[in-house]
């Protein structure tokens, strides 16, 4: 099963569950403000992306960081910074089952769904 990791109110969380509905791909949406992520999912997460793909550094969750937390992000301290806040991560989070994409755009997700026959 196809899971999708966001926020219910991002708009480009919206964008892509748009496009995943107009595209009939079936999926589950994983709210992460709601239903939280877990040490294991980020790890996982961290281990296959790293922590500059998975955290997004525009976010006003990044922003209101200390300094010196940003300054010294790896992805121990990516870790604990995204169970604090699970709105750094970089959204929507894809989740394909075999593997994870962060952010979304049409073109890019148009290819990854010709490569993967759902």
């Amino acid at each position: 099963m196809i899971t999708l990791y966001g926020i219910s109110n991002c708009d480009t969380v919206k964008k892509a569950r748009r496009w995943l509905e107009l595209h009939e791909v079936e999926y589950r949406f994983h709210d992460l403000r709601e239903d939280g992520v877990s040490a294991e999912q980020v790890r996982g997460w961290l281990a296959e992306l790293g922590w500059d793909t998975l955290v997004n550094k525009r976010s006003t969750s990044w922003k209101a960081l200390p300094a010196s937390t940003r300054e010294a992000m790896d992805d121990k301290a990516a870790l604990a910074a995204i169970l604090q806040h699970p709105t750094l991560i970089k959204r929507p989070l894809l989740d394909i089952g075999h593997e994870r994409h962060c952010g979304f755009s049409e073109k890019t997700w148009g290819a990854l769904f010709q490569r993967h026959t759902l």
